[in-house]
């Protein structure tokens, strides 16, 4: 059984979801069809016989080209929102006057402003609304941040990360290269989610300094297709960040390191180092992580969490985070267009 936040239960959670684009595909629906819990009730997509073919192949009952007409849908208990980035705050906004739960795909919103409006309405409503920040849950991720809560790593003092992918413009990009339609490049594609992990697994202190080189847009596109970006924390502690959509090399490259007081830790691959009688050991944990792959692992612990929260069993991830997010975000297109540093 799960319980609603209302009080009330149902056999199991039922979800639709809107835009049948890439994540989607890959990522929410082979995992919601796994789960027993779940029960994708409807898809919505422009493209309708898109939709219909998902619907088809995944045991979905209802296929729509128009939100409204499935957030009419009488079964409903929540959406999973995988439209475009200039979408996410109309949709938001329409689920939540539908009352219902949502699961958003980052970005929660195209810009601090935008993140402000939907706070607000997110305050009116009795409904639980998480982002899908996927690389939180993450196995290597969880461990990484066990050590950092311990304090076993002493004082974090600086993170790095970097996602490097390859993706030929006109043929995985589309909406993704005009800043109309996405907001932003592969900063706010790629960065948003290194940013994200610096700053939670870092202890959230808020930043106060950001610096970031872009590479120039083109005449084909009106974002950047690489950058990096360098935040100060009041702490002290930095973050930097270095991405791309043009990663020329064998496969895609994606990694996080953290340097503390007293160990360093890696993500991607895992390991964990501290100074024991004055030696360098590594003591990354051996046989923790689980054979099923990080990127599958992560959404199907995303989407237990949003159960949780929506039956009041675990606590719903700020959305005052990705206000913080979006401010950095913000002052990093700052930085880059003006050629300085910008303090928040």
């Amino acid at each position: 059984m799960t319980a609603s936040r209302s009080g009330a239960t149902t056999e199991r959670l039922k979800v639709g979801i809107v835009g049948g684009g890439a994540i989607t595909q890959v990522a929410h629906l082979p995992v919601l069809k796994k789960m027993r819990s779940v029960e994708v009730q409807a898809i919505c997509d422009t493209d309708l016989p898109k939709a219909r073919a998902l619907a088809a192949r995944f045991g979905i009952k209802d296929a729509f080209d128009d939100i409204e007409e499935l957030l009419r849908y009488e079964a409903l208990d929540a959406v999973v929102i995988c439209s475009p980035n200039h979408l996410h705050e109309s949709h938001i906004q329409a689920a939540l006057s539908a009352n219902l739960h949502v699961l958003v795909e980052r970005p929660l919103a195209m810009s601090a402003v935008s993140v402000q409006r939907v706070l607000r309405s997110v305050e009116k409503h009795d409904r639980v609304v998480m982002v899908g920040m996927n690389h939180r849950y993450r196995p290597d991720v969880q461990i990484v941040r066990s050590f950092v809560q311990s304090g076993e790593l002493g004082n974090i003092e600086s993170i790095r990360g970097s996602w490097h992918v390859f993706r030929p413009g006109r043929t995985h990009l589309g909406w993704r290269q005009r800043r109309d339609e996405a907001g932003g490049g592969a900063m706010l594609d790629l960065g948003l989610s290194i940013l994200d992990l610096g700053l939670w697994l870092g202890g959230s202190s808020p930043p106060t300094r950001v610096s970031a080189s872009l590479d120039p847009i083109g005449k084909e596109r009106s974002v950047e297709q690489s950058g990096s970006a360098f935040v100060v924390c009041e702490n002290g502690m930095s973050i930097f960040v270095d991405v791309t959509w043009r990663h020329l090399g064998e496969g895609e490259r994606f990694g996080v390191g953290l340097r503390g007081s007293k160990g360093t830790a890696g993500i991607n691959p895992l390991n964990v180092w501290k100074e024991l009688h004055g030696v360098a050991v590594d003591v990354s944990p051996t046989g923790s992580v689980s054979r099923e792959n990080a990127f599958t692992a992560s959404y199907r612990a995303e989407w237990a969490h949003f159960q949780a929260a929506i039956a009041g069993e675990a606590k719903v991830p700020s959305l005052q985070e990705h206000l913080t997010l979006h401010k950095v975000l913000d002052a990093i297109y700052r930085s880059a267009f003006d050629g300085r540093d910008v303090t928040l």
